[in-house]
């Protein structure tokens, strides 16, 4: 699942390469998405990259390949897609059709300590900020021993930069859905309204720094008006 702005970088790169052969430069493709920076159009590739549709040939200037497009059935028109991460309720049908109901998030105590189900509603990256997947896929059983008061939702991890927290590739996360957190929590965080991520959250002055645990990562410092928190990690299932 590409997002708007993924898809639309994509397909202007294969049309510059149709027209002259050679990729475009990074203040064309950042011209073209109407973005104010480089930065956003790096981010757009590096996801490309990681979703295999793309790759980027090293030690060659503005060597990029278009490995794959998107299936047409799965390309989705620009105005069908959600512009925000929202787990509790996935946005669709923007075109004048109301979105189908979805089951809300669960509250985590039931009363009677039984177990309760939560949604799982896509991936979170650990690494490279990666759009997280909005519909639920399926649901897991968690007891309220594990949760705290309020709603909730999983997601699966994809990456190792929180490895140093004991978070790992292929683990399930249990968010609690909140827009708050305390310095030092580990949170799903929004930026630019485009990419979700799994970082610690520091504060520095007016600015939030997403941290990773993996030296090999590092931290980005960002302006409060680009994160939006999402809500924070309160538990993890790990399958062996």
């Amino acid at each position: 699942m590409l997002t708007r702005k993924q898809l639309e970088l994509l397909q202007f790169i294969q049309l510059k390469m149709q027209e002259g052969g050679v990729p475009p430069s990074f203040d064309e493709m950042k011209d073209a998405l109407d973005l104010k920076s480089k930065s956003g159009i790096h981010r757009l590739i590096m996801a490309l990259e990681e979703r295999g549709f793309l790759r980027r040939l090293p030690n060659r200037a503005r060597a990029i390949e278009i490995l794959r497009m998107p299936d047409a059935p799965a390309a989705k028109p620009a105005a069908a897609e959600p512009r925000r991460f929202t787990p509790s309720v996935v946005e669709g049908g923007l075109s004048g059709k109301p979105p189908a109901p979805k089951p809300p998030m669960l509250q985590a105590h039931d009363g009677n300590g039984h177990s309760v189900m939560v949604p799982v509603m896509g991936r979170i990256a650990a690494g490279t900020p990666i759009s997280a997947i909005e519909s639920q896929s399926h649901t897991i059983a968690m007891s309220p021993d594990f949760l705290s008061g309020g709603e909730h939702y999983a997601l699966e991890v994809r990456g190792d930069s929180m490895v140093e927290a004991g978070i790992l590739d292929g683990d399930l996360v249990v968010i609690h859905k909140q827009d708050t957190a305390n310095n030092g929590d580990i949170i799903v965080a929004l930026i630019d309204d485009e990419e979700a991520t799994l970082k610690r959250l520091r504060r520095r002055g007016s600015s939030i720094a997403l941290e990773a645990a993996n030296p090999a990562y590092e931290t980005r410092v960002l302006g409060p008006d680009r994160v939006r928190i999402q809500g924070k990690l309160v538990s993890l299932v790990r399958r062996y």
